[in-house]
């Protein structure tokens, strides 16, 4: 069945984000009196949603979280008060990125985003950077039970492009993009740059490219 369809996943595949993260993550270790985490550190602790990010940072700077909900969702919450209205002041698109997704549309391929970043942040950072209008759907990560590798996020997706998943293809940098494709039995594409923790080559991904601009041909050859 021919290709109808990409999903993205936003940091670290379209978005250089760690800038702002580290920024915002540091605000609150700041409040608590611990060290501030670097650039390096934050690209290895995002993919996994706002809360998982604080834990791991507060890890990171000494302190021993207990997985206490109430504690996690206060962090998060005074998180998100310093990021949002501030995602976009250090992140950057990466290079590519805007002329393939012209050269898809253009294609008549539909694009969607599915990341695990919550909704209100993911909105205006699109807008902030104007690529909202490429997306016909975005799913952020607190808008459904499952977030990334499971993959609930990437089914209801397809459901609201009222596509199968043999007409899509998954694109992200990271484990958690990867995986959540495979248990939908989704074609996949892994980018070599982007956060994980892993090398790329560890991802088993159906096809890995270095430069966005790469896609096209990768869609190609699938």
């Amino acid at each position: 069945m021919p290709l109808k369809a990409v999903i993205f996943d936003l940091d670290g595949t379209l978005i250089d984000s760690a800038p702002d993260l580290r920024t915002a993550c540091n605000k609150v270790l700041a409040q608590y009196g611990y060290r501030p985490i670097t650039i390096e550190e934050t690209m290895t602790f995002v993919g996994n949603g706002a809360a998982k990010l604080m834990e791991r940072a507060f890890r990171a700077s000494g302190k021993a979280i207990d997985v206490d909900l109430e504690q996690i969702e206060y962090l998060t919450t005074a998180f998100l008060k310093f990021y949002e209205g501030h995602e976009a002041d250090e992140t950057r698109i990466y290079e590519g990125v805007v002329s393939t997704l012209h050269h898809l549309q253009k294609q008549g391929v539909r694009l969607a985003l599915c990341t695990n970043k919550p909704s209100r942040p993911t909105l205006n950072l699109l807008k902030d950077l104007e690529l909202q209008d490429f997306f016909e759907v975005v799913v952020g990560g607190d808008e459904l039970e499952h977030k990334k590798p499971h993959p609930q996020m990437i089914f209801h997706v397809l459901e609201r492009m009222q596509l199968s998943v043999c007409e899509a293809v998954m694109v992200g940098d990271s484990s958690n993009d990867i995986e959540a494709a495979k248990q939908a039995s989704m074609l996949n594409v892994a980018v070599s740059y982007g956060y994980r923790k892993v090398p790329v080559e560890e991802l088993g991904a159906d096809m890995v490219i270095d430069r966005f601009c790469d896609l096209p041909g990768a869609l190609a050859t699938l």
